[in-house]
């Protein structure tokens, strides 16, 4: 059985955690305290981070390679495209995710107040970008649920968690993310300090 240690409230987790429950298979979550890590983190992650896949003699790390581990291992329903272009241009869309989305994440969590103000207008900037594409399709790929989805479905549960003030322009990405919201695979995925979150 796979095992994932993964942080509770950690958005890197919850987007292997949609994974795991939108493939419906057998797994185990071991909630991991961020502020109070286990040595069990840290032998098997030399980053010392989650969220970590265990299955067997292999242990994984990086929410992305961990869920592409699993789309192939497990491919139904498929979540990156099976077509060689389409899944370049998912990885390159996941990439600029990491590298101008997340990225900005640390900053208001752990930055001063002028840096975080910044990095909440460059999510707002970057998130009402993807809403002009959502104002023509029902995900960011097309009409099929796909890996780009799961990546930034965590980000956009935690817009009123972050201060992140969305535009009337993001109306598109609002709509889109209530489907997201509403698909069982990321209802179960969600932990108590999750739900929290948002009331």
């Amino acid at each position: 059985m796979m095992r994932l240690y993964s942080g509770t409230s950690d958005p890197y987790s919850h987007r292997c955690r949609i994974v795991l429950y939108e493939k419906g298979m057998d797994f185990e979550v071991i909630d991991v305290d961020l502020m109070n890590k286990s040595e069990d983190v840290a032998a098997i992650n030399p980053y010392g981070k989650v969220p970590v896949l265990v299955e067997r003699d292999l242990v994984l790390y990086e929410a992305n390679i961990i869920n592409e581990y699993i789309d192939e291992r497990f491919p139904h329903p498929q979540l990156m495209p099976p077509d060689p272009v389409m899944r370049g241009r998912a990885r390159l869309f996941l990439h600029r995710f990491e590298q101008e989305i997340y990225s900005q994440v640390e900053v208001i969590e752990h930055g001063v107040p002028k840096a975080a103000d910044k990095a909440r207008a460059n999510i707002r900037d970057n998130l009402t970008q993807l809403a002009q594409i959502l104002a023509n399709q029902k995900f960011l790929l097309g009409d099929e649920f796909s890996m780009l989805d799961v990546a930034i479905a965590p980000l956009l549960w935690r817009l009123d968690h972050y201060g992140i003030q969305m535009g009337k322009d993001a109306a598109p990405l609002m709509k889109y993310a209530e489907r997201l919201f509403s698909r069982q695979g990321f209802i179960d995925a969600l932990t108590a300090s999750e739900r929290a979150m948002r009331k």
